[in-house]
């Protein structure tokens, strides 16, 4: 478990942009059952999150298609809502930090740690308004 004073501002910098934290199983169960799109993120402590994966989820959201809903969970801190988003990237392995875009509760575009990790934001950006384009 990291410290919360370490954590806060990484959680703030996806909430400040409108994502819902998720923290139990049944919060992801149901926000992933929701009728239309739906972008989850894993968030993470590890750098390539702070230099590539949260500003990148929050470029993709400067777009003219973005999901219905966006939604994230803090490996290392959120344990049961991260497990439970786990269960539904399978086949995918876990990894954090990630990506992954749901439609009408299925998995429809998953980015791991290595589409992510050496990356610039803008190409993450560019890869999730891809799905958003093709799916939302």
């Amino acid at each position: 478990m990291y410290p919360q004073e370490v954590v806060k501002p990484m959680r703030e910098h996806l909430t400040n942009e409108g994502f819902e934290e998720l923290f139990t199983a049944e919060s992801v169960d149901s926000a992933l059952s929701r009728p239309g799109t739906t972008l989850v993120v894993i968030n993470s402590v590890c750098g390539c999150a702070a230099a590539n994966a949260r500003p990148g989820a929050i470029l993709s959201l400067k777009n003219k298609k973005i999901p219905n809903y966006k939604i994230t969970a803090f490996a290392g801190v959120d344990k049961e809502a991260v497990e439970k988003v786990r269960e539904h990237m399978i086949p995918f392995p876990p990894s954090s930090p990630c990506m992954a875009l749901f439609k009408n509760g299925e998995l429809v575009h998953m980015l791991e740690r290595h589409h992510i990790e050496g990356r610039p934001a803008e190409l993450i950006a560019e890869n999730l308004m891809d799905a958003y384009g093709e799916f939302c």
